[in-house]
């Protein structure tokens, strides 16, 4: 049943025309930051409430493409309906397959928060007892696939939402000390991978938005400047 599933999802997800980008992000900084919050607490719902920071600026990637497929000719019926709940999707990895619940409402949830919802997601997920209500309403999509290993990825939309992100494995990498500096230092770098859907978003709004949430991971004071 739930390999039917995905295979509907997935078919229907590759009719949309995708634009890719990708960046690599430093993560020192957001580190140190985890360190003094709780070391042993995971980055993802730091990346999560970034992304929620990010949309607030970008709120066209958080939008809905609706289009009649029943009518005579569809593309005249497309309609964007803008969605202002940022409820972010993840993708796990469970005994029962892929499953894509969502963290609701994360523009008025603090990190712990993200941090609390998400844990429970996971715990429910492993068990197989995640709710209809965890696995709708989801408006963009982040997934972690970087946890079992990889690089640059090639993500796929979800037919309901206009983007996503997909984190690669963080790797601790030589990079020069500045942009002036012949000096090499090590650094903690994440690649990251955006698709979206080409019908309705371009490739400077998506460069755009991955550039502002590349900034919030990269100096976190901005982060905490921009929470409300």
């Amino acid at each position: 049943m739930m390999q039917k599933a995905m295979f509907k999802s997935m078919t229907r997800s590759l009719s949309i025309p995708h634009f890719g980008y990708a960046d690599e992000i430093e993560l020192d900084a957001l580190m140190a930051v985890r360190a003094e919050i709780n070391a042993q607490s995971p980055t993802c719902p730091l990346f999560i409430k970034a992304y929620s920071l990010a949309l607030n600026e970008f709120p066209l990637l958080n939008s809905q493409l609706v289009v009649d497929a029943t009518a005579a000719n569809p593309e005249t019926t497309a309609k964007l309906v803008s969605r202002p709940q940022h409820n972010v999707s993840i993708a796990m990895d469970t005994p029962n397959g892929l499953m894509v619940p969502n963290i609701k409402n994360v523009q008025v949830k603090s990190v712990l928060e993200v941090a609390a919802e998400m844990a429970r997601l996971q715990a429910a997920g492993q068990k197989g007892q995640l709710a209809q209500a965890d696995l709708t309403g989801g408006t963009i999509t982040l997934s972690n696939i970087g946890a079992i290993g990889g690089t640059y990825m090639s993500p796929v939309v979800v037919t309901s939402e206009l983007c996503i992100a997909a984190l690669g494995k963080v790797a601790r990498v030589p990079k020069f000390a500045g942009s002036k500096s012949n000096e090499v230092v090590a650094r903690h770098a994440m690649p990251v991978s955006f698709s979206a859907d080409h019908r309705v978003v371009d490739g400077a709004t998506v460069a755009r938005f991955a550039q502002r949430w590349k900034q919030y991971l990269e100096h976190p004071m901005s982060m905490l400047a921009a929470m409300k």
